[in-house]
């Protein structure tokens, strides 16, 4: 199977559990991996075959953005669901960083993945 990715997509969030974390917005990063078949969009070259990364990112900013999580593995799984869902790709590995929570660490996260029920 194909596979489309993003990688390093910055949305700024409400995110985190502590009282002063409710209050301030915070960078996010994002890199995913789609399970695409990508030979009707080669054979046609039409970008309406394709899955396209810039609908992706667009939808996936606007809802992380308006979002108010307090864990990062609920936005995840969120974020996941969407894709699958609004997207119709087969399976998505998403990993999703917040840079600099834990001092002397580059960034915190987690990494899923996640496939389209059967049927």
């Amino acid at each position: 199977m194909d596979h489309v990715f993003i990688e390093g997509l910055e949305i700024e969030a409400v995110i985190g559990i502590y009282d002063w974390e409710r209050e301030i917005r915070q960078p996010l990063v994002f890199d995913l991996e789609m399970e695409f078949d990508n030979r009707a969009p080669a054979a046609s070259d039409a970008i309406e075959h394709t899955l396209d990364y810039s609908a992706v990112c667009a939808r996936i900013s606007a809802f992380v953005a308006a979002s108010r999580f307090g864990l990062v593995e609920t936005l995840a799984e969120r974020v996941a669901a969407l894709v699958i869902e609004e997207f119709g790709v087969r399976r998505v590995a998403l990993k999703l960083t917040k840079p600099g929570a834990i001092r002397n660490a580059r960034g915190v996260g987690v990494r899923i993945e996640r496939e389209r029920a059967p049927g």
